[in-house]
């Protein structure tokens, strides 16, 4: 029998396996994977080893995740990419796409048959009353917005920087974020800042090929998804080639950010989002953790002019660092 495991944001999951065995009945190899406001990346990663168990080295699994790009897809991401003849993933998971999942793995032994079967019932499964309208192909038309050109055409060396020594780019959000890109920036921020390229910025991140190949699929719809060491944004930072990008830029940490800057780097103002917890770092948030290091760059930054706004979704309320910093 395939393995399930529901991953979620927050204890969503345990809802809906709760809600799915009202219905349908207890069931066997079905666990649960939280992810909670104070936890990290490495917190992430354990739950799911937790979660597989003996199904680390043996036997399907199916990961029912509730967000594409957000961070249990991303973690799910690199589990699936290392055992892709066993392992499948399904986001978007819904109430009708779960139950439909116990009642097919008594037909079908492989996840992957499983999660490409539950598209269908999951998009079937939302329905409106009034009745669905289906919309025409031109209703439909208007909606859709034209794709932003490439800001570099095909035969540009890149190579070749062309500097004017001023930013070019439309910096729409520059962000610290130790998860990078997740459910955060792909929904919420993405709908803010409306770019048409988010560019991960990270020395560490651009040389690992799976990392790099699972963010670009975690891409919003619309949007290009490239992976740059923090040199290479220095370098092209105001280079006129690309004056039609509008974009998000990803940091891991804000050490990468003060090199950027240092670099040459134009920001003015930087989101600071998410920072993990480990050994060494207070809390200084639920989401942010910082040592001495951290504060020391925050000040250097401050010093040449860069301005910090604490805030995990655009809705949130802004918060200053420092003043944070103070309080603990």
């Amino acid at each position: 029998m395939v393995k399930f495991i529901i991953a979620s944001h927050g204890e969503f999951a345990k809802g809906i396996r709760q809600s799915g065995q009202m219905i349908f009945g207890e069931q066997e190899d079905v666990e649960v994977v939280t992810f909670m406001p104070n936890e990290g990346p490495d917190d992430l990663m354990a739950h799911f080893n937790n979660a597989l168990g003996d199904s680390t080295d043996a036997g399907e699994v199916l990961f029912l995740v509730d967000l594409w790009g957000g961070s249990p897809f991303n973690v799910a991401s690199r589990i699936q990419a290392e055992n892709p003849e066993r392992m499948a993933i399904i986001s978007g998971l819904n109430l009708p796409m779960l139950i439909e999942a116990y009642g097919a793995r008594f037909t079908m032994d492989k996840a992957e048959d499983i999660a490409h079967y539950l598209v269908d019932v999951a998009r079937d499964g939302v329905k409106t009353i009034p009745e669905t309208v289906v919309a025409t192909p031109a209703a439909a038309s208007e909606d859709v917005t034209e794709e932003a050109a490439p800001a570099v055409s095909a035969n540009t060396d890149i190579n070749e920087v062309k500097h004017s020594g001023e930013m070019t780019m439309d910096v729409r959000l520059a962000r610290v974020d130790s998860r990078l890109l997740h459910g955060q920036v792909a929904t919420a921020w993405t709908k803010a800042a409306q770019p048409n390229r988010i560019i991960v910025v990270s020395d560490s991140v651009s040389k690992d090929e799976l990392r790099k190949t699972l963010l670009v699929q975690a891409a919003p719809v619309g949007v290009t998804v490239s992976v740059v060491p923090v040199q290479k944004l220095i370098d092209v930072w105001d280079d006129p080639r690309f004056v039609g990008v509008k974009a998000i830029l990803l940091f891991e940490t804000p050490q990468d950010v003060e090199r950027a800057v240092a670099g040459g780097v134009k920001l003015t103002d930087v989101n600071i989002g998410s920072m993990s917890h480990s050994e060494g770092k207070r809390m200084v948030t639920n989401a942010i953790a910082v040592d001495d290091d951290d504060v020391k760059t925050f000040e250097t930054l401050r010093d040449q002019g860069v301005k910090f706004d604490v805030r995990k979704v655009p809705s949130d309320q802004s918060k200053d660092i420092f003043a944070l910093l103070k309080e603990k």
